[in-house]
């Protein structure tokens, strides 16, 4: 049995380079499911298999629920990126957390700017056992540090394109 621990504290070290320096990539595939819909009825899954969820359009979107949806794994992502971080820097200061959980929610809106669609997000650190000004500094410098938060501040690189023909 593989004993989890978190990752070593050097990742918090700043990289020097001339160019994104690539640790990690998660890949993930969406089909469509019984309505041919990825949103309304798909399934995700990761490329290693670690990943498998039903996705369900939302009973406030027209749908009958039952699943999960692309703002709940966004949210997810974030909460658990900004927690790991939180972690990792109250390590490095040598403050002990206790039952520290990071809530967050993605809010899936119509666009007042085009009248199409747009994403919001809020996070809330909850930090208990620990002196307020304190993890208020543990949440400033965590935004500073969490890629997900840095993404909401400075947007992301990212390229959509069709798929070469196999």
């Amino acid at each position: 049995m593989t004993t989890l621990a978190p990752p070593p504290i050097g990742l918090l070290d700043k990289f020097f380079g001339d160019e994104a320096e690539p640790l990690y990539i998660g890949r993930i595939v969406v089909t469509g499911g019984e309505a041919a819909h990825g949103r309304a009825s798909g399934v995700v899954r990761s490329i290693d298999g670690a990943l498998r969820a039903d996705l369900r359009l939302p009973a406030e979107l027209g749908g009958p629920g039952g699943g999960t949806n692309p703002e709940q794994l966004f949210a997810a992502a974030y909460a658990a990126c900004f927690h790991g971080v939180l972690h990792l820097l109250a390590q490095r200061a040598g403050i002990e957390l206790g039952e520290t959980r990071v809530e967050a929610s993605v809010t899936f809106a119509r666009d007042p700017v085009d009248g199409l669609f747009q994403l919001s997000a809020e996070l809330h650190a909850h930090i208990p056992g620990v002196d307020r000004g304190m993890a208020a500094e543990l949440v400033r410098h965590a935004e500073r540090y969490c890629p997900y938060a840095k993404m909401f501040r400075q947007g992301i690189d990212h390229v959509v394109a069709l798929a070469p023909d196999v």
